[in-house]
């Protein structure tokens, strides 16, 4: 699933552990969200949506 995530992510100056401690998650899980290679679960992804105060459908897209 195509995502947005490392463009918001740069945009704050976050780097992927910091996000990572953000969301509860793995610095691999970030990287691995980011290069496509994982798709988050449901709750992970309304959690990264709300971290970012924007809808899921505008940091994921499942086309």
């Amino acid at each position: 699933m195509k995502n947005r995530l490392k463009t918001l992510r740069a945009e704050r100056g976050w780097s992927q552990a910091e996000l990572a401690e953000r969301l509860d998650v793995s610095r691999q899980s970030v990287n691995a969200i980011e290069t496509d290679k994982y798709d988050p679960s449901l709750p992970l992804a309304f959690k990264i949506a709300r971290l970012f105060g924007q809808p899921i459908e505008a940091i994921f897209d499942d086309r």
